[in-house]
Order: structure tokens, then C-alpha cells, then sequence
């Protein structure tokens, strides 16, 4: 039997690349040779399609894949086995690459400021000068609004001469060291402040409780300033503060009596109390500014 020849019987129209003379896809259909122009614009269509299709199946298996190495990769970081990478796994500070150490800081606090008050409750401590001048400065008192003029002045280291009442058996009692007085005048009102000091703060403290209404400070005239609180009713005050006890008595020089509608009075003993108070306070702030130095 005689073999077949391509183009008689047998499968037409199949192009094996590894036939030679096989049949081309674009080998002629008509006599005249040339190719069929529309078969082949469906054949290249077709293969698009197919490669667009494996592209997009490719690309969705990859995304997959990937989303599935970042889900393992999360579960592992979060396993409590050291070999996981978690945090448990990380190095210790003393073995940072190289041999390098964490540096390490000691804990810093600054000082606590200086109490001024401890400075003015024991004579040890308490060392700068002392006079009426340095707790009396000047010629005249500014308060406010209010200037009052300064007269007499007086220092004493014994205290009862200087007090009436039961103020001077007291403070020989409770052993004043010594006693100050100032006294400064307005508009016909006088007051003279007084400081009485000790060696501790708890022999004031002690002294100031045994005080009384009938424990007052001798007014102090001169320079400038009548006599005042003799015999007629005047305001007085007691406070202590750290190792001084400190004192007001405020009138008027005319020798009238002091009444609680007398606000000039009253106005002109705070003016002087809150000035003493301010003054041993600075004493103490000073000492205490030299001493942090």
C-alpha cells in the first residue's frame, strides 16, 4: 500500500513542529498563496486570552502564598518559645553586639532647700549680727500706703527692764537672753515693737504659752516720738517665731485710750507686727541662702 501523502486522507490542517514540510498555519487555503489574514488574528486572540488567564490564576496563588507566609510569620512571633524570634528571645543588654554595655545612669535628686526657720530656732545656727539696726533699718517704715517715722531705739541683755505687767517675771523665767525695742510714730499714733530673744526655739515656744493679756512691752519714747501707753488702755500683741519672741504696743500720744472703733491704732500695731515678723523670717532666709553656697 502506498504511504500517504500529506494532503490526501489522514489528519489535514495540523502543523507538528517537529515534522518538517508539516502544514503552517498560515499555509494558503486558495490557489493564489495567500494566507488566511482572519484565522490567524483568531488564533493570536485566543493565545492572549489564555495567557492573561494564567497570569491572573499565577498572581492570585502568589498573593496567597505570600499571605500565607506573613500569617505564619505573625503566629511564630507570638509563640512563647525563645527560638521563635519573639521578644523573649531578644539579648540581654550586657550582650550587645560587639561586647558594648548599656550605659547605666545613677539616680540624681537635688538637695532639699534649706529650712530658714531652723536657723532662727537655735542660737548655734543662728550667727549673723543681731542690733535693732539690722532688724530696724532706716529712718522710717514704709507700709503700703502708710509711712511711719522712726524714733527711739533701745537694746538690753536684761530683758524685765524693759516689759510691765507679768511679762517681766516671765521672760527671766524662761531665761531672755536679751531685749530690743523700736518704736515709730503716724498722724498721733505710736507703737513701739519689741524682740526678745532665747536659745531655742522650744524656750519661746514654752514662754509664749505662759503669756497673758497683762503681759506687755514698755513703750519706748524719744526722738521724735511723745510718751504714750503710761497709764492709758492700749493694744498689745505677743507671737513668737523660731527662738524670738516678738512684741507690739501701739496708743496714742495724746494719752487717750484705745477703743476697738480705733482703727488707726489697730492698723498701725499690725503694720509693725507683720514688719518684725517679716524681718526675722529674712534673717533666717539669709543665713540659710549662705550656708546652700
Amino acid at each position: 500500500m502506498r504511504p500517504m501523502s500529506y494532503g490526501q486522507g489522514g489528519s489535514q490542517n495540523q502543523w507538528d513542529p517537529w515534522t518538517p514540510q508539516s502544514e503552517q498555519p498560515w499555509s494558503a487555503k486558495g490557489d493564489d498563496g495567500t494566507p488566511d489574514w482572519a484565522a490567524l488574528a483568531d488564533q493570536s486572540e485566543n493565545r492572549s486570552k489564555r495567557r492573561k488567564v494564567l497570569l491572573i490564576v499565577g498572581g492570585a496563588l502568589a498573593t496567597a502564598a505570600i499571605g500565607t507566609a506573613v500569617a505564619m510569620a505573625v503566629v511564630n512571633s507570638g509563640s512563647d518559645d525563645d527560638a521563635s524570634g519573639g521578644p523573649s528571645a531578644l539579648p540581654p543588654s550586657a550582650s550587645l553586639p560587639g561586647g558594648a554595655t548599656a550605659p547605666s545612669f545613677e539616680p540624681t535628686s537635688a538637695p532639699p532647700p534649706l529650712d530658714p526657720k531652723e536657723f532662727i530656732s537655735s542660737a548655734k545656727k543662728d550667727t549673723a549680727p543681731l542690733s535693732p539696726e539690722t532688724l530696724f533699718p532706716g529712718t522710717q517704715l514704709t507700709m503700703g500706703d502708710t509711712v511711719y517715722k522712726k524714733g527711739a531705739t533701745a537694746d538690753t541683755k536684761n530683758c524685765a527692764t524693759g516689759a510691765r505687767g507679768t511679762l517681766p517675771k516671765l521672760l527671766t523665767a524662761n531665761k531672755c537672753t536679751r531685749l530690743m525695742r523700736v518704736s515709730y510714730v503716724k498722724d498721733g499714733v505710736a507703737v513701739t515693737a519689741g524682740v526678745a530673744v532665747f536659745d531655742t526655739a522650744a524656750e519661746a515656744a514654752k514662754f509664749k504659752g505662759q503669756t497673758d493679756t497683762k503681759s506687755i512691752i514698755s513703750s519706748l519714747p524719744g526722738k521724735g516720738v511723745k510718751s504714750f501707753c503710761d497709764s492709758a488702755i492700749c493694744r498689745t500683741t505677743t507671737n513668737t517665731l523660731g527662738r524670738y519672741a516678738y512684741f507690739t504696743t501701739a496708743g496714742f500720744t495724746n494719752g487717750k485710750d484705745v477703743t476697738l472703733k480705733d482703727n488707726k491704732v489697730f492698723s498701725a500695731g499690725n503694720d509693725l507686727a507683720q514688719f518684725t515678723f517679716r524681718q526675722l523670717l529674712r534673717r533666717g532666709e539669709a543665713q540659710a541662702s549662705a550656708a546652700a553656697k
